[in-house]
């Protein structure tokens, strides 16, 4: 890993430009956490980091806790935690305290329920300020939290659930009656279903006999209900669980310590720059695994305001937030910056920002036109980094005192070590020093976010790792300094405005299809979202390949997967490629859709 006390050199180019973006530390209005000094991973020390947080008896620890009660002893209960914006134009503002008393009452609550330690809440619900309350309070109460995508249809919601084996849901009236009435028979740990009263209503076919209105059970819970004592959680006892799709069969249910709070903690110094003066905005919903790490929890340990906006994407409300409400660090993903570069530049500045000093982006690789644009338009160039769901947190990141090479993820961040690596046929692998060789990411072992399994996956979660280092799965490239760029997914894993999508998934629900034989699904590429969603489909004797169809059977993929997972495009075939062990070679479908060469498909079906 290159040292992070190194200045960067003002060297290496950019696939638009051929110079990278340079900074000067001096001219930054606020003094970055990461600069030149900073540590790097060889002498930086994951213990002296921990020691800044405030802990539990006994060396325990807990999130919540540390995101709330560490906060309010230290001063800033009077501070507002939470400016929630709402999508018909009411907005509340949350101080810390009045978040933690809330919080400790649902934890009071769940705990009367009898939702005990080690049990999964999974929480589906719009960006509501209860959505914030019932997963802090679930945390502090030592009940392990899983989050659901608003946008998730019925089929996802219970496989996720079932897999979770979860026992409580928070969700809302329209939700439950939309997306969870109609599987819950199918989910058999459900035993309490809690609503938060957002005026939706569930629907006549709904029945709401046996849920819990969570207005009613944090009344009920009362002030006392305030003094709730935070579980001694230990740092290794989970504390999330995130579903992430796989290439093939279920998703993967990637499990996170309380201990992930230190990364969590440690990334807001470093690649986020948080200081506590700032106005933080992160767009991700809480959903996915980045609106968790960085739109509640990292955040709230730094002690600054997050806004928290309810409504959906509009460029010109967008604007007018980071004008109106002060955002001085904004977090947000390609595909919502793509969106603003198509509303142009001229609505950009339109809309002045004096506070805004640093934005960061997530979630895909972000194409060197983009930070460019960020400078025109913005003032401030956007800064790529990298992390998955299993990292839990940031490790590669263009940070604010450094240069930015436009196209690339940036440097590993202080407490993690990078490698670029290629596996060996007896399994193990060979570390690559040579610049701008591509092979596949791996990060040493050792920093608190890395997750501790795959749930129910053993073998899965062991496959990951080669000794010492886990194996990302995505390929990247190290230039000579010490920049790490992303090159391609070693998978099949789509990902489509931020969110991953496993293939199996959609493919088994084209499949419940009377027309459909057999499905391949595959990530085409989009100039707005990254991928979108196309899927061939082979069809049974009797039905004729026709548009009315394709249009029958995308209806039927986003009644039960949801817009954001269901194919965009349906093409029929009169057979898929399989490999000779029967497996779809879907890698062979994307090459011929795209043009591209087929490779080696000597273990094609019929191959000589």
């Amino acid at each position: 890993m290159t040292d992070a006390s190194q200045d960067l050199p003002a060297s290496a180019g950019t696939a638009k430009s051929g110079a990278p973006i340079h900074k000067d530390p001096r001219t930054l209005a606020v003094p970055p956490h990461w600069r030149a000094g900073t540590p790097a991973a060889g002498t930086f020390l994951w213990p002296a980091m921990r020691s800044r947080l405030a802990g539990l008896p006994d060396g325990g620890l807990n999130i919540g806790f540390e995101a709330l009660d560490r906060p309010v002893r230290e001063g800033r209960g009077d501070h507002v935690a939470l400016h929630w914006l709402g999508a018909e134009g009411g907005e509340r503002r949350i101080t810390y305290d009045e978040l933690r008393r809330r919080a400790n009452r649902f934890a009071t609550a769940v705990t009367r329920l009898g939702i005990g330690r080690g049990e999964r809440l999974f929480v589906l619900a719009p960006r509501l300020p209860d959505l914030y309350v019932a997963i802090l309070g679930a945390l502090k109460a030592g009940v392990v939290v899983s989050p659901l995508f608003s946008a998730f249809g019925p089929e996802p919601i219970a496989t996720r659930m079932n897999l979770g084996q979860g026992r409580a849901l928070v969700t809302t009236p329209g939700l439950y009656g939309r997306k969870v009435a109609p599987v819950i028979a199918r989910i058999p740990t459900l035993s309490h279903v809690l609503l938060i009263d957002d005026g939706s209503q569930a629907g006549p076919q709904a029945d709401l006999k046996g849920t819990h209105d969570l207005g009613a059970l944090l009344e009920e819970a009362g002030e006392a209900g305030e003094d709730f004592e935070c579980i001694a959680t230990r740092p290794d006892e989970l504390a999330l669980l995130h579903f992430t799709s796989g290439t093939t069969g279920r998703p993967k249910g990637a499990m996170h310590v309380h201990e992930a709070v230190v990364t969590h903690y440690a990334t807001g110094l470093f690649a986020l720059d948080l200081h506590a003066d700032d106005i933080f905005w992160c767009t991700a919903d809480p959903g996915w695994v980045t609106g968790m790490s960085y739109g509640v929890i990292a955040p709230l340990l730094h002690g600054v305001t997050m806004i928290v906006d309810e409504a959906e994407f509009d460029p010109e409300r967008w604007y007018t937030i980071l004008h109106e409400r002060g955002v001085s660090v904004w977090y947000t993903a390609p595909t919502a910056i793509r969106m603003l570069m198509k509303a142009g530049a001229e609505l950009a500045q339109r809309f002045p920002h004096p506070r805004l000093r640093f934005v960061a982006s997530v979630g895909e690789p972000l194409n060197p036109e983009a930070v460019w644009w960020g400078q025109q338009a913005l003032g401030l160039p956007i800064h790529d980094n990298w992390w998955q769901t299993e990292t839990g947190g940031i490790m590669v990141a263009n940070a604010p005192a450094f240069d930015i090479k436009p196209g690339s993820m940036g440097r590993p961040l202080p407490g993690v070590e990078a490698a670029i690596v290629e596996r060996l046929e007896g399994g193990g692998i060979r570390l690559i020093d040579t610049a701008d060789t591509q092979g596949e990411l791996a990060l040493k072992r050792g920093w608190p976010s890395m997750f501790r399994g795959y749930l129910h996956e053993d073998e899965r979660y062991r496959k990951c790792f080669v000794g010492e280092w886990y194996l990302s799965g995505d390929l990247a490239r190290r230039d000579a300094d010490g920049h790490y760029w992303f090159v391609g997914r070693a998978d099949d894993v789509i990902k489509s405005a931020g969110h991953l999508i496993g293939p199996f998934e959609v493919e088994s629900v084209l499949m419940e299809h009377p027309a459909v034989v057999e499905a391949g699904v595959i990530g085409k590429p989009d100039a707005l979202l990254g991928e979108v969603v196309k899927a061939f489909v082979a069809l049974r004797p009797g039905f004729e390949a026709n548009e009315a169809l394709a249009r029958e059977l995308m209806a039927h993929a986003r009644k039960r997967l949801g817009a954001a997972v269901a194919p965009k495009e349906i093409a029929f075939a009169a057979a898929l490629p399989h490999t000779r062990s029967g497996k779809i070679m879907r890698r062979l479908l994307k090459a011929r859709e795209l043009g591209l060469p087929e490779g080696d498909t000597s273990t094609m079906e019929g191959a000589a």
